[in-house]
């Protein structure tokens, strides 16, 4: 049995020998070191291979191997060699007896084996074993053969070995393996081969190598590897007893052998890592800020990568972790918001939900896989593959939550909220869902804050975080200025007709607060949450139910500005009071405007300094009870006041003399101080064209009475009644001229600018449905006027040229009266009757000069009279000539830009003043029709 024993041996080592030196190189020495070495080697790995359970995963059919090999030496072309194996085959299976071989399949499978390997590695570099049989075990089947092995016979290994095998020439170290003595004690069983496994296999010598390659699992290889190994799985054939599954158990053991820290470690380090903890091989690396294994371990590449992407995860947990204890650090020093204390209240449940993953995996990690059988060997349950499949759903929501964190560290309020929704949109149901959840938490403070500004007017916002920003202001700015919008923390998932929605629903209740002093609002909240199925308690409205919010929203605005626009119409008097405005300031109230215009005049013609404004009141006060603005509503006509506006030296009353109109809270919200010197502006204009009017009239009275009066002055020499006649006439001639602009541009500006502007005011202020359309609304009304009244900024050199033309009427107004006052005075004294000489205005008289006075002159003889009375009139004829030719020059310029004013309809003026094309036909140069 010994030397069946030592016969084995002898023959694995003279194959080995064969196989790395004669067949490579017949002349090469194996007496080197390095020769020596790999023979070492290469012999373990033999011995390694023969002592396992492993068979080839083919099945053993010896006439189909020697056809295969046959068929292949054909096709290669060499038939001769083809003929010559047969010959040999046949020879070799005759052979039978002592000393024959008994498994010839498997020699047959060897050598076809081994000539492949040497065909395939002739493009190769060399390497150490030059076998297929042996790369495809390289590829990770059977441990790899690897260089620079230190051999160690007190440290286990081939020395045990050695020692089991009694190798006498083993005792000086490995480098005597070539000269070893056989004798072979561990293999006393050799000999004992069980028939029913078949002829000569090597599955038939598995059980009597068990201890051999028990001895050999004890030899530790190195770290390195020449590059040109491959690792492979060896196939084994299937078969009853399992063989397969015990080759790869022990194969296992093997592997646990050769690396230093078991995968039972690795597994609670990285649950450690995992909560931000170093272990005791994966600690966290603050310079390239991730978990690294240490360098002094020795695990294989894929487990390396497994560790540190499972390790990322930890990595994740510090950023998210980090952020919620630094930012409720900075609380309650600093303003981090609700929004932001709900996002991280929102992300430490989300962690709890893992802290209670981690605890049932570190329970997993201690407790072994439960087996039928106690006699079985188990592991531990949780291994990294186990973990990686564990951490997959974990490590999406934690990528989600460190990248809500990056994004959301410099915002808060409805900003961070927007920010965190803009990662909402997302296909995959796992990303939508969890965010969703976080939101829901996230928007719980924001949607709180509307609920309360939209149903009770409360903006509860200590740490600007809505979008919608208050600010200290009087009552009369409380609707235009007390609350805007704050673009940068309006969330993305409300848009922005919904906010200004918001925001105006708010601003009414606020409105009716505090300018309306009005409670009836809250009526109307509960009614629009109970429209909108809601409830006015907190909490009934979340992320998601953008429908409800819309409608409640809708509900609430619609009750609330209905409520407002009927207190300021029926409880304030809205309508009434626009209208006042109209029949006072805009002199829509002809018998006031007319009464108030004859008993202030006498008054606005001195000198602005000297006018009391307490008389004018008075005055006011005498054309109210005499006219029908008396049966006017008196709180309207307590409101209504003299204002002397600021003077300058040598004005007159009727420069500075005007009206105003007190609108008060809440009505000075539409009537704002702007507003109200925009109707003054409006009042000036229309009270100056008012004084050119009552001017002329007043002309027209004194010139009347003369005209009458002329056919008396009989007894005056011919050439002065001639140059009185036509001096009369062209006086004459010229107010008709000036009273036909002055009517027409009058009926423009009462009729085709201010009720028309009114007519469509009041068709707007009835469609209106809040505040903010009958601001709107009257802000139109208002600018119509002002543009079409020429007063815009647009008209400006017409209007320039409007009061050129009215300065010339007041101008001619004067000329007119003393023109009167002399032919009064003349016939008074010519005809010897006493006619009262026509009313005259102090300023007129001062104005006129001495030398043409006729009260100068009415003392003197008929011969100078009728001198003098000559001069006066040829005087006053050039002066009326002269301003009517001035008139006639500027008048032509304002008719001649009536037409290229576009942004006004002056049509209509432009028709009256020109109807039958009389100053088209004067001045035909302008080349069209005006």
């Amino acid at each position: 049995m010994e030397d069946d024993e030592q016969r084995i041996v002898d023959l694995v080592k003279e194959l080995v020998h064969r196989l790395l030196y004669n067949a490579q190189n017949p002349n090469s020495s194996s007496s080197t070191v390095p020769a020596r070495q790999k023979y070492n080697q290469a012999l373990k790995y033999s011995l390694r291979i023969l002592s396992s359970r492993m068979t080839p995963s083919i099945i053993s059919d010896e006439s189909a191997m020697v056809e295969s090999i046959k068929r292949h030496l054909v096709t290669a072309g060499k038939s001769s060699e083809a003929l010559t194996f047969a010959d040999l085959y046949s020879k070799f299976s005759l052979k039978s007896g002592p000393g024959s071989v008994k498994n010839k399949w498997a020699v047959v499978y060897l050598l076809k084996t081994v000539s492949e390997d040497l065909k395939s590695r002739k493009n190769q570099s060399p390497n150490i074993i030059s076998s297929g049989f042996l790369d495809s075990a390289l590829a990770g089947g059977l441990p790899t053969l690897l260089e620079n092995t230190e051999f160690n016979n007190n440290s286990g290994g081939i020395g045990n070995l050695i020692k089991n095998l009694n190798i006498e020439e083993f005792k000086d170290g490995p480098d005597n393996l070539l000269g070893l003595g056989y004798n072979f004690q561990s293999l006393s069983n050799m000999g004992k081969l069980k028939k029913n496994r078949g002829e000569g296999t090597l599955g038939d010598y598995s059980s009597n190598l068990k201890r051999l390659g028990d001895n050999l699992s004890g030899l530790r290889v190195g770290e390195n590897v020449k590059t040109g190994l491959k690792g492979g799985v060896l196939m084994v054939s299937k078969d009853p007893e399992n063989i397969r599954e015990m080759a790869y158990r022990e194969y296992a053991d093997l592997v646990k052998e050769e690396n230093e820290v078991l995968e039972e470690v690795l597994v609670r380090d990285v649950l450690y890592a995992c909560q931000g903890i170093d272990g005791m091989y994966v600690k966290f690396d603050e310079k390239i800020d991730a978990y690294v294994l240490q360098d002094f371990i020795k695990v294989s590449r894929a487990t390396g990568i497994l560790v540190r992407k499972l390790c990322e995860i930890g990595w994740l947990f510090r950023k998210v972790k980090g952020y919620i204890t630094e930012t409720m650090a900075r609380f309650p020093d600093e303003d981090v918001g609700t929004v932001g204390q709900a996002f991280c209240a929102a992300l430490q449940d989300e962690l709890s939900d893992y802290y209670k993953l981690l605890a049932v995996l570190e329970a997993q990690a201690m407790n072994p896989i439960p087996l039928v059988s106690e006699s079985a060997h188990s592991g531990n349950y949780l291994s990294l593959r186990r973990l990686s499949v564990w951490f997959a759903e974990p490590m999406v929501k934690m990528r989600l939550m460190a990248v809500l964190v990056d994004c959301c560290k410099v915002l808060k309020g409805g900003a961070m909220a927007g920010a965190i929704h803009m990662h909402a949109q997302h296909g995959d149901p796992l990303v939508n869902d969890f965010m969703k959840r976080l939101l829901r938490r996230v928007c719980s403070p924001l949607f709180e804050m509307v609920r309360s500004w939209v149903l009770e007017g409360e903006l509860e916002d200590i740490f600007a975080e809505f979008f919608i920003l208050s600010q200290q202001v009087k009552a009369e700015s409380l609707w235009r200025e007390g609350y805007q919008l704050h673009a940068a923390m309006l969330p993305s998932f409300i848009s922005q007709s919904l906010a200004e929605r918001i925001l105006r629903t708010g601003k009414s209740i606020n409105f009716l607060r505090v300018c309306c002093d009005d409670r009836g609002w809250s009526n109307a909240t509960t009614e629009a949450a109970a429209a909108a199925g809601t409830t006015t308690r907190r909490g009934g409205l979340g992320y998601g139910e953008t429908d409800a919010l819309e409608s409640l929203i809708t509900e609430a605005a619609k009750r609330i500005d209905k409520h407002l626009l009927d207190v300021l119409y029926n409880q304030y008097k809205f309508r009434e009071h626009c209208l006042a405005i109209k029949r006072y300031l805009l002199l829509g109230q002809g018998d006031f405007v007319q009464y108030l215009m004859d008993i202030v005049g006498p008054e606005l013609s001195e000198p602005a300094n000297t006018i009391s404004s307490f008389k004018l009141a008075g005055l006011l006060e005498s054309a109210i009870r005499s006219s029908n603005a008396q049966y006017d509503d008196p709180d309207v006509l307590d409101r209504l006041r003299v204002k002397m506006m600021p003077h300058n030296t040598g004005d007159r009353g009727w420069d500075v003399f005007s009206l105003e109109y007190d609108a008060r809270v809440p009505l000075n919200t539409v009537f704002t101080e702007s507003v109200m010197s925009r109707y003054l502006q409006v009042f000036n204009f229309l009270w100056k064209l008012r004084r050119i009017e009552h001017a002329l009239i007043c002309a027209w009275k004194t010139m009347k009475p003369n005209c009458v009066t002329s056919q008396f002055f009989g007894n005056l020499p011919h050439a002065v009644k001639l140059q009185l006649i036509l001096t009369s006439r062209k006086c004459q001639v010229l107010w008709d001229e000036m009273n036909h602009f002055v009517s027409n541009l009058q009926y423009y500006i009462m009729f085709e600018v201010l009720e028309v502007s009114w007519s469509n005011f009041l068709k707007e202020m009835e469609v209106a449905k809040d505040l903010d359309d009958l601001l709107r609304a009257h802000e139109k009304y208002l600018y119509s006027i002002v543009e079409k009244s020429l007063l815009g900024e647009r008209s400006q050199n017409l209007n320039k040229t409007l009061f050129i033309l009215f300065d010339l009427i007041v101008r001619f107004q004067s000329q007119a009266d003393r023109l009167y006052e002399g032919i009064t005075e003349l016939l008074s004294r010519t005809t010897g009757s006493s006619f009262p000489s026509r009313s005259i205005t102090k300023s007129q008289r001062k104005s006129n000069n001495k030398s043409s006075e006729p009260g100068s002159w009415l003392g003197e003889g008929r011969k100078d009279l009728t001198r003098h009375a000559g001069e006066f009139l040829r005087k006053m004829g050039k002066d009326i000539e002269k301003i009517a030719k001035e008139y006639s020059s500027v008048f032509e310029g304002f008719i001649t830009q009536l037409p290229i004013q576009q942004h006004v309809d002056l049509k209509f003026l432009m028709f009256r003043l020109d109807f039958t094309e009389f100053y088209s036909h004067l001045r035909p140069s302008t080349g069209r029709k005006l």
